[in-house]
């Protein structure tokens, strides 16, 4: 871009695509950032029995936005609506699966490989395989929207506009111009309290090999 624009200014059809790249590659990199995403979005698919892996994605069997992360609490509801709670395992975990294809049960570990394929899709595996008549639930980090122009309207919730603005501002002028100390401090401050209101409740556990048999109060002690 060629410069700074006064106050008002219109910036050319150049500076207006430049612009609205540079911004949705800002808000896409806060997709990788937990404490940025402020809901957890919960989706559902029928499994299809002696499936073990589905792709998930918009191009995907599983056709919705593909996840950042997949999170707890995630589980499988049976025809009786019973709900079968589901483990997050890693990559090497499920790889020391020997009989990945056992069982044509209610699945109890799942398995999310996010790698980006060219069909912008990736993989649940699910294990044991599914019997029929279940349906997976899952949640996870919901993304934030990219802008489709210049002149979208975006609802997210209070003190996302001030952080996405004074944030944008900075990202900018990386390379280009000075910033004040005032913006820094403002992008910073704004982009923290956003954080921290998504900050989410931690639950503390203890091993039960070192709890106690006996009643503890939480507050009082035992």
């Amino acid at each position: 871009m060629t410069g700074e624009k006064i106050r008002g200014a219109t910036l050319t059809t150049d500076e207006q695509t430049e612009c609205l790249a540079e911004l949705n590659t800002m808000m896409e990199s806060w997709q990788t950032e937990r404490l940025m995403c402020y809901a957890l979005t919960e989706n559902s698919l029928a499994l299809t029995a002696s499936t073990s892996s589905y792709t998930i994605g918009t191009n995907g069997t599983f056709a919705v936005t593909r996840p950042t992360r997949i999170v707890d609490p995630c589980f499988v509801r049976d025809s009786s609506g019973y709900d079968t709670p589901i483990t997050l395992v890693s990559k090497e975990v499920y790889g020391r699966v020997v009989d990945k294809d056992a069982g044509f049960t209610v699945p109890t570990h799942l398995f999310y490989d996010g790698e980006f394929t060219a069909t912008s899709t990736a993989t649940i595996f699910l294990y044991p395989s599914p019997s029929g008549s279940l349906t997976l639930f899952i949640n996870s980090w919901k993304q934030l929207q990219s802008f489709a122009n210049v002149s979208t309207n975006m609802l997210l919730p209070p003190g996302y506009q001030l952080a996405i603005e004074s944030n944008f501002a900075v990202h900018l002028a990386a390379g280009l111009t000075e910033i004040s100390n005032e913006l820094a401090r403002l992008a910073r401050d704004s982009k923290a309290a956003v954080k921290s209101l998504n900050l989410p409740s931690t639950v503390s556990r203890l091993d039960s090999g070192v709890v106690s048999h006996r009643a503890t109060n939480i507050l009082t002690g035992p």
